[in-house]
């Protein structure tokens, strides 16, 4: 029987990519999201040996991410940090985030809230509902970012495909 250690270090293997193309979506830095999954990842490893299922487990950390880049928020040190050392290493990640610079940009603009809201909603397909549960907000608070972000980015040309999505 294989060990938590090895089924855990599988499971970064094998998700660590799109994990880590969220967590670039929601902070538009390879090394801040590099941060923000390791972050997440740090929580919730002492819990992985409770989950059956690494799809339940990832689960977890995805909330982990989203929960933690709300909180990153309130702390604005996160983004005074300068990487010591610049490396290309999460450039192949990028490929996982079929992203255009001008909607990058216009994502990045919004606030965190609805920046998170839409990532979830839009590029992880995920429901309402589930963004709420994912978020810990209410349903309605969900809908609000969603109508507002949406109207922020109605003149992004990119954005027109999102605006024909439910």
């Amino acid at each position: 029987m294989e060990d938590a250690a090895s089924r855990f270090d599988r499971f970064v293997e094998a998700r660590g990519g799109e994990l880590w193309a969220a967590a670039w979506l929601l902070t538009g830095d390879p090394h801040h999201a590099e941060d923000l999954v390791q972050s997440a990842l740090l929580k919730c490893y002492p819990k992985y040996p409770r989950f059956d299922a690494d799809r339940a487990f990832e689960a977890y950390v995805r909330k982990a991410i989203y929960r933690t880049f709300i909180s990153w928020w309130r702390k604005r040190s996160w983004r005074s940090e300068v990487p010591g050392e610049v490396r290309d290493d999460g450039a192949a990640h990028t490929d996982a985030v079929n992203l255009t610079p001008e909607l990058g940009r216009a994502l990045l603009a919004l606030p965190r809230a609805q920046r998170a809201v839409l990532v979830l909603r839009y590029f992880e397909d995920r429901t309402a509902v589930d963004t709420a549960r994912l978020l810990g907000m209410p349903d309605s608070t969900v809908a609000s970012h969603t109508r507002r972000g949406l109207a922020a980015l109605r003149g992004v040309d990119a954005v027109a495909e999102l605006r024909s999505m439910p």
